[in-house]
């Protein structure tokens, strides 16, 4: 059983739009640890998931060295960390690095992707949309 879960999403509104990350850490006994959301600018949907889980795995090393499940509803970015498809994107290829570089602060980690607002998964996807709809706000209030 690992120490803490990382249950992160990252989505843009436009490919490539605005962009933001939502992350839900939770122990070993399914209790919350931390939560948080980013606005992240413009980016794409790969790289908002990529960001939330370099992200994710930093608010862990804060908690723990130990072992690490990091879950997404990206599939994409899942088996590129699990070294299942090769990162062909240049601007992947430098998030891939961060990530693997973050990873290697604990003793293990595991990468399993679960299908769209499904458990923990839902709540960030919603701090990925409240960090949307309040950088929208600000936005508007410039205006």
């Amino acid at each position: 059983m690992p120490d803490l879960t990382v249950y992160t999403d990252g989505g843009a509104r436009g490919n490539p739009g605005p962009a933001a990350i939502g992350i839900v850490i939770r122990d070993e006994h399914d209790r919350p640890r931390r939560e948080h959301k980013e606005y992240l600018g413009v980016a794409t949907s790969n790289e908002a998931e990529y960001r939330a889980l370099i992200k994710g795995l930093a608010l862990a090393a804060s908690v723990t060295d130990g072992d690490v499940s990091c879950i997404s509803d990206s599939q994409l970015m899942i088996r590129q960390m699990r070294g299942e498809y090769r990162v062909r994107e240049p601007r992947l290829q430098e998030l891939h690095r961060v990530a693997m570089e973050k990873a290697d602060a604990f003793n293990h980690v595991s990468y399993e992707h679960r299908p769209r607002l499904t458990g923990w998964l839902r709540r960030a996807d919603e701090l990925v949309n409240e960090a949307l709809d309040l950088a929208e706000r600000r936005q508007r209030g410039k205006g």
